[in-house]
């Protein structure tokens, strides 16, 4: 019976939240209070200076989506912060409203993020605290449901997850109010698959927290061995290198000798036998591609395209003469 009300609960929530319409009004702008479910937290300053200097000309011509918080007695902004925001540093009186019936807690978190749809200019990490709020609430961790229940791409869900795994001090650096000194989303997001390599994890020496330090700190230097985000990809593939390769013991202390000095470059990873082993192994995929292609080929459709006879026998000396060079037995 509770596994039924169970899956009933789940399937009103993901049908999504329809409030009820109470109807437009005008209300005090000092009774209005910011949604504390809002996944957008940061406003920077320039895109508001826009929008109040828009709205001191014109006036508010959309009204603000709130609904009447019946335990905190007040109302509660659904859509429309922004435009509150710079009512308020206006000194505007009242703002016009369209009121709406209370929701739940769930159903706010979820009309919020499809109120709020996700775009390029929001940062990532207030999204991944209350996306974290609604998983708790639901006990739902998988994207796809995530995904249908929100409106965010999945792709989305997974980098908020991936914010969620760091420390509050390394997320509160990414909720810093002012946008020169907060920290980048994105420079978490790529340092999260070196981070959490198991390969990495089991190095004597390594520690989450002190190497996640190490990289933010190469990563500010102007003069650090780290020039861009993307170089954790780099850093992943070199790492991935080593292993494959058998050097754990070299690409340990090569990772964490770059860790230490902020002016050691990514190129301080290389690992020559790692990379000449990555190279062989690259080429053997290439090789069995071709085989397959060959078993399949339709010879007999192919006997007049001597462009092609020509560039497999050229092939064919290539390889004997390499196997040679390796000293490799071969029969013809």
């Amino acid at each position: 019976m509770n596994g039924k009300r169970k899956s009933k609960r789940k399937k009103r929530i993901s049908s999504g939240y329809s409030p009820h319409q109470i109807g437009v009004k005008t209300i005090a702008t000092d009774d209005l209070f910011p949604n504390p479910h809002n996944p957008r937290t940061l406003f920077d300053r320039d895109p508001l200076d826009i929008l109040r200097s828009s709205i001191d000309q014109v006036g508010i011509l959309v009204p603000l989506t709130v609904y009447y918080d019946t335990h905190k007695k007040h109302y509660v902004i659904l859509d429309g912060q922004r435009r509150w925001i710079c009512a308020c540093e206006l000194e505007m009186a009242t703002v016009p409203v369209n009121e709406v019936a209370e929701p739940t807690l769930v159903q706010n978190i979820v009309t919020m993020f499809q109120i709020h749809k996700l775009r390029e200019d929001w940062e990532l990490m207030p999204t991944a605290l209350k996306l974290e709020l609604l998983m708790k609430e639901l006990s739902e961790r998988n994207i796809k449901k995530l995904a249908a229940l929100t409106g965010l791409d999945q792709a989305v869900i997974q980098r908020c997850k991936k914010l969620l795994d760091y420390p509050k001090k390394y997320q509160d650096m990414m909720l810093d109010g002012d946008p020169r000194k907060r920290e980048k989303a994105d420079f978490f997001i790529e340092l999260y698959a070196v981070r959490n390599d198991r390969f990495v994890n089991s190095f004597e020496w390594y520690k989450k927290d002190q190497f996640t330090r190490a990289m933010l700190q190469k990563y500010q230097n102007p003069k650090g061995g780290l020039k861009a985000v993307t170089d954790f990809r780099l850093i992943k593939q070199h790492i991935n290198n080593a292993r494959n390769a058998g050097k754990k013991s070299q690409i340990s202390r090569k990772l964490r000798e770059f860790a230490e000095n902020d002016n050691l470059p990514i190129e301080h990873l290389q690992i020559a036998k790692a990379i000449t082993a990555a190279e062989a192994n690259a080429i053997q995929k290439r090789v069995r591609r071709l085989v397959d292609d060959l078993r399949e080929l339709d010879i007999e459709g192919c006997i007049g395209e001597e462009k092609f006879w020509k560039a497999l026998e050229s092939l064919l000396k290539l390889i004997q003469r390499r196997l040679r060079d390796a000293g490799r037995r071969f029969t013809k």
